[in-house]
């Protein structure tokens, strides 16, 4: 009794609270009363304004529900640890135990060429005295010449011709076939150096599938001092633990400075050109594998440590005779993942299984994808990919229409339809990096002698082509403060509240106490409803227990009449 207001009509009730609420308008209800135009008007106005309010907030919700995001900027000014740096020198090996097939291969490559352009390169493009890479621990395969692999020869370029506006345009590729011979497709390019590029690819990948998956060079690769002849970082000369080297299939031995990015050596405590990494390089190339690669200098790419180096998909090439400086900004994206967007803190959370032994990124997780549907759908893997576990490289020896599989699957993945894409999200904590680079000749002419001199003095270095085949890079923080890209809500609970009150206040001029009043009211309501319901259930079940009056009757009988009680 305490608890609620006790009133004998819900009409006293709803007067009490239009004379005592906090609402704005709700008075006029009830001073009104005796002008009905008035009252009617303004339960018309109260009845829109509530109309209009959960309008709103259901707008509100909507969007609240949407997960927008809105990006925020902030700039940072700290020491950092200086990105990893990878190099390579654009010359993969010619490992002996597939040299053959690789001769074979540009026997055929330089009688392509000749028949699609009648151009003798023999004697310019092929050289057959390069040296071959020995494996150690492999002389019980032998060469693979005695083994059961042969090259193809189904896989000719040809020369098509098409008209396109009534102009005549023409295009160079080799035809694919499935398993049974049919559903057949050439693989053409507009340009015949993309075709015959595109072409020794694919047969090389054939020949070098049969080497192991895994090949230990470490006691014939080159040594570092071959490529790189001098290295610098903040004044301070590298030290062999500062690096480690991998093998690329297309461009060649390769170098990662910095990679774990843990060694205090490599903090970046001041900007400019003087602090940062520099490097003289060899860019000479000695034409291992000539078609795999037709360009001359030195790959680089600057990436964030424990991460594999894309380089076919990043990097960019130094020239050689040029002294390039390369400046680099960090900007730091920060995602929400959750509801506001799919992205993966570690990529523990991810389905596919990563088949890169590094950080999880965008690129190693398309890859592994691809690789995995790949040796579902084709029966071989890619060999510019890592393995599965149990998996082996396509070779047309055995798997004759993999080409076929792979063009087919390659295109539907760049044209997202193939799952991958859903299936692997962004980090949500990534670093990049923007580059701007300046070049300029170097070594100049008239220090070009004593340059050389002093490389061939210090290093061994020794030059006998008239070209240029050294290059001079230095890769330096522009600033170290970065600009951190952070996203939050749009709209957080927080801001969603705030909003519904002003739309509240907006509508009735009232706060959060008035929605206390309103729900005072529910109750009120509800408990009289019950009150009265109760007292006319008591008054009925009243009315039956009651005894009945005593109502005389009439007996006839023949004799007398006699008063009788029912």
């Amino acid at each position: 009794e305490g608890l609620i207001e006790f009133y004998d009509s819900f009409r006293e009730m709803f007067e009490f609270f239009c004379k005592n609420t906090t609402i704005h308008g709700t008075i006029r209800l009830v001073c009104s009363d005796s002008n009905r135009m008035k009252t009617a008007f303004w339960t018309l106005l109260l009845l829109a304004s509530f109309g209009m309010l959960y309008w709103q907030f259901a707008l509100m919700f909507s969007q609240y529900w949407a997960y927008p995001v809105v990006l925020t900027m902030s700039m940072h000014s700290e020491p950092k640890m200086f990105p990893a740096i990878t190099i390579c020198n654009l010359d993969p090996y010619r490992f002996e135990l597939v040299s053959e097939h690789l001769v074979q291969l540009d026997r055929m490559a330089e009688e392509s060429i000749t028949f699609l352009y009648g151009i003798n390169t023999s004697a310019s493009l092929f050289h057959m005295n390069d040296r071959n890479i020995h494996v150690q621990g492999l002389s019980n395969v032998g060469n693979l010449s005695r083994s059961g692999f042969k090259l193809s020869q189904n896989f000719s370029l040809v020369r098509m011709s098409d008209l396109r506006s009534g102009k005549k345009h023409s295009s160079v590729g080799f035809r694919l076939c499935n398993a049974t011979g049919g559903n057949c497709f050439y693989k053409t390019y507009s340009s015949g150096m993309d075709a015959i590029l595109e072409w020794y690819r694919f047969h090389y990948m054939n020949i070098m599938s049969q080497l192991p998956v895994i090949i230990n060079i470490s006691d014939h690769e080159e040594q570092i001092e071959d490529m790189v002849y001098s290295c610098q970082y903040d004044g301070e000369p590298c030290r062999p633990s500062d690096y480690v080297h991998f093998h690329h299939p297309v461009f060649g031995s390769c170098y990662t400075f910095n990679s774990k990015g843990t060694d205090p050596f490599w903090t970046a405590t001041k900007p400019g050109i003087p602090y940062g990494l520099s490097l003289i390089l060899r860019a000479e190339q000695k034409d291992h594998i000539p078609l795999l690669s037709t360009v001359a200098g030195v790959k680089v790419m600057i990436h964030n440590h424990n991460q594999t180096p894309f380089l076919e998909h990043e990097g960019f090439d130094i020239r050689p005779g040029i002294a390039t400086t390369i400046g680099i900004q960090q900007d730091e994206v920060n995602r929400l993942g959750g509801n506001y967007g799919k992205c993966t803190t570690n990529g523990d959370d991810v389905n596919v299984k990563l088949l890169y032994n590094n950080s999880y990124t965008l690129q190693a997780c398309l890859h592994s994808c691809f690789q995995h549907i790949m040796v579902q759908e084709c029966g071989c893997g890619y060999y510019y990919y890592p393995l599965p576990p149990g998996a082996e490289y396509c070779d047309y020896n055995k798997q004759p229409a993999w080409g076929h599989c792979f063009y087919q699957l390659y295109n539907r993945l760049r044209n997202h339809h193939l799952n991958c894409f859903d299936q692997c999200p962004k980090p949500c904590r990534e670093s990049l990096y923007k580059v701007s680079a300046g070049t300029a000749k170097w070594p100049s002419a008239k220090s070009q002698d004593w340059v050389r001199q002093a490389l061939r003095h210090q290093n061994g270095y020794n030059s006998t082509s008239n070209r240029k085949d050294i290059a001079k890079v230095t890769i330096f923080y522009q600033q170290l403060n970065y600009q951190a890209v952070n996203e939050s809500p749009l709209l957080s609970e927080n801001l969603l509240l705030s909003s519904m009150g002003s739309q509240w206040s907006l509508w009735f001029g009232s706060s959060v106490l008035s929605v206390v009043e309103m729900f005072e009211l529910l109750v009120d309501t509800l408990v009289l409803s019950l009150l009265f319901c109760y007292q006319r259930l008591r008054a009925t079940k009243t009315l039956r227990v009651a005894p009945s009056p005593s109502i005389p009757s009439v007996s006839l009988a023949l004799e007398n009449y006699r008063m009788v009680q029912e």
